[in-house]
């Protein structure tokens, strides 16, 4: 299967990317892609895109990934909602509830009332 993604190029702390077709199970460091689509620099948000060829690919089959997505949605070339791609949150940590600290009381207690019976019957063997 065909995606449309981003290849970063550019220096250490200048990024800028070209938007390519690769097959999805392929780099895009690797080099080996089908077609150079467009191109996007983050700095200037200067976007050049051949959306006829975006357009051909997409007809084939290719699917773009989340950023070209929104991107291609922005400049009109799909009719689609954007999609979030931020990473999901983790979800939220249980609170100690009453129930869970009576459980853990209890199995104090419990510990406690074990070690004084051991010590008792140690005391007792004397």
């Amino acid at each position: 299967m065909l995606k449309i993604r981003m290849q970063r190029t550019g220096r250490i702390n200048m990024p800028s990317y070209r938007i390519i077709v690769v097959e999805h199970t392929e780099s895009p460091k690797t080099g080996r892609y089908v077609d150079k689509v467009g191109t996007y620099n983050p700095r200037t948000k200067e976007r050049k895109l051949d959306t006829d060829r975006i357009r051909h690919w997409l007809s084939k089959g290719a699917k773009p990934s989340g950023t070209v997505h929104n991107m291609l949605v922005t400049i009109g070339v799909l009719n689609e909602k954007k999609i979030n791609v931020l990473p999901k949150k983790s979800p939220p940590k249980p609170a100690l509830t009453e129930a869970s600290g009576k459980n853990e009381s209890a199995k104090a207690e419990e510990a406690a009332l074990t070690l004084a019976a051991t010590e008792d019957a140690g005391q007792k063997t004397e």
